[in-house]
């Protein structure tokens, strides 16, 4: 029994553009130094965004990785998660309903991140 061939990246790469509307160009690049990894990396979306019976839908999935993306931060992924939000025509306020928790979210990170800081002052003023 033979064993199917894995898709080309041309393939891959065409695939993704349908979903994805383009495809990042740090996955480009590592495509080039290291087609291994790209493979390794769809693995793992597919594994992350399961495409069969899914308990969320695509597009609360797709902004639940936009939030993930923005508390990164990644840039990258920001963008081409972005492309995928407009290629699956998710609605402005739904991002926005998406971005400004995540926003609140870092923002009240900051006193647990500082409180080394408070008990630090308020050691030395005792």
């Amino acid at each position: 029994m033979q064993t199917p061939k894995p898709p080309t990246l041309e393939q891959v790469f065409a695939g993704r553009r349908k979903v994805m509307g383009t495809i990042p160009t740090a996955v480009e690049k590592l495509s080039r130094v290291d087609p291994t990894m790209v493979y390794e990396h769809l693995r793992s979306r597919a594994y992350a965004m399961p495409d069969q019976v899914p308990a969320l839908a695509e597009g609360t999935r797709t902004l639940i990785y936009m939030a993930a993306a923005l508390a990164g931060p990644s840039p990258a992924c920001v963008r081409a998660i972005t492309e995928k939000a407009r290629v699956q025509g998710i609605l402005r306020e739904a991002i926005m309903e998406t971005v400004v928790p995540v926003r609140f979210a870092i923002a009240t990170r900051i006193p647990g991140d500082v409180a080394p800081i408070f008990a630090a002052l308020t050691q030395s003023a005792a």
